[in-house]
């Protein structure tokens, strides 16, 4: 509700407005380039594109497209979102959970997201005091300059109470879940496996009395909000969706190769967050996101074939018939169950999953327009999203319990 509001507050406040803002700001389209000047404007924010690696911007969307298509491949990430997916009753609920999450929070999200950036637009001369440091100007003060200056007062509290939720929904999540894989997977599986239920829980609080000790002490060398970001979504995923993507699709992998690949990425991610917080090297996680990935693949597949195969693959493919490479695996399923039919709906997963991408577009720009008050754009993606919907209905929604 919050998100809404600060979205319906920007569009009051610009409709008998201007926002000043160089030419080809609001052009979806781009080059190599972002070509945008705003030394007219804000002179300080050149610098910070360029700091922060975004002026070849059709070199940064290509690797943004090479990571995500990687990154889906290899399925929900393994932490709480996997969770959520496992929780639901059947496949079928599984992918109703997965696209109701981007209908509903891409839009809100992204209304938030472009309400804050008009007002900061809109006002930027009265809040610049406020942003300045030693430096230039600290852009990430943005934010909370704008909720302080120009949101009501009750509606502000919404906002802050709404932020603070998101923060400690995440936060909780995440620590519930390395404490699991603490104590779980190393503490009662190598170190104490008969460890009564009263120790147990003391190394449980001790997990995540360390795990937050941690993450404060690395919260103190981060830079900016954009490097721990810029590093999760890269240099993170780079480090884990190798191993990650082949379990679904190669039938020689194994929890050997798993481990090999996920060290064999995990370890270099951490020394990129390391050389970079000490400027040994430069440039945006992001471009070293191929080398993290290449090490992870690398240590996925020597990994496997250091350890036999596992016995279980014929109840896994049975199961969730998954695609990829599991020929020799079909041929053992299909000679002891002849009426074993595999997945063949990769040709028309694959066209869903193409308007889905467009769909998700949609859903991501469709608030912005409608903000910015932009018409003919606005009535364009709503008939775009129209379209695909209708698509989807045929060929994704009503075929469900084929897949």
């Amino acid at each position: 509700m919050h998100a809404s509001a600060i979205g319906v507050i920007a569009m009051m406040r610009l409709h008998d407005s201007h926002v000043n803002v160089p030419e080809g700001w609001v052009n979806p389209f781009f080059g190599w380039k972002l070509n945008l000047d705003w030394s007219k404007i804000v002179a300080d924010a050149n610098k910070k594109i360029n700091d922060d690696g975004f002026s070849l911007f059709g070199i940064f969307f290509m690797m943004m497209l090479f990571k995500g298509v990687f990154a889906s491949v290899a399925g929900p990430a393994p932490n709480y979102d996997m969770q959520k997916i496992l929780s639901t009753k059947s496949p079928q609920e599984a992918s109703k959970m997965s696209g109701f999450v981007s209908i509903i929070l891409l839009p809100i999200r992204y209304t938030m997201v472009i309400g804050i950036t008009v007002l900061g637009l809109l006002y930027f001369n009265q809040i610049n005091g406020s942003l300045q440091t030693p430096t230039g100007t600290d852009f990430e003060k943005i934010l909370p300059a704008a909720i302080n200056n120009f949101l009501p007062v009750g509606l502000m509290g919404l906002v802050l109470t709404g932020l603070l939720g998101a923060f400690m929904g995440t936060f909780s999540g995440t620590l519930n879940a390395a404490q699991a894989y603490i104590v779980n997977d190393i503490y009662l599986k190598y170190v104490s496996p008969d460890a009564p239920a009263k120790k147990i829980l003391t190394m449980n609080y001790l997990a995540g009395i360390f795990v937050v000790i941690i993450g404060v002490v690395l919260g103190l060398f981060v830079k900016d909000v954009n490097t721990v970001l810029q590093w999760i979504v890269s240099g993170l995923y780079g480090g884990y969706v190798a191993a990650n993507m082949l379990k679904w699709h190669w039938w020689r992998f194994n929890a050997n190769g798993f481990f090999w690949g996920m060290l064999a990425g995990i370890v270099p991610a951490i020394a990129l967050a390391v050389l970079k917080s000490f400027d040994l090297i430069r440039g945006l996680d992001l471009y070293y996101w191929p080398i993290l990935f290449l090490l992870s693949l690398a240590g996925s597949v020597i990994g496997t074939y250091a350890a036999p195969s596992t016995d279980i693959l014929k109840s896994f493919y049975k199961n969730v018939r998954p695609w990829g490479f599991w020929k020799p695996v079909y041929e053992v399923v299909v000679k002891e169950d002849p009426s074993f039919v595999r997945n063949k709906n990769f040709k028309i997963n694959m066209f869903n999953v193409v308007l889905g991408i467009i769909g998700q577009l949609c859903l991501t720009i469709l608030p912005m327009y409608a903000v910015l008050w932009l018409k003919l754009p606005l009535l364009i993606t709503v008939v775009l999203l129209f379209v695909i919907i209708m698509i989807l209905k045929k060929t994704w929604w009503k075929r469900l319990n084929e897949y």
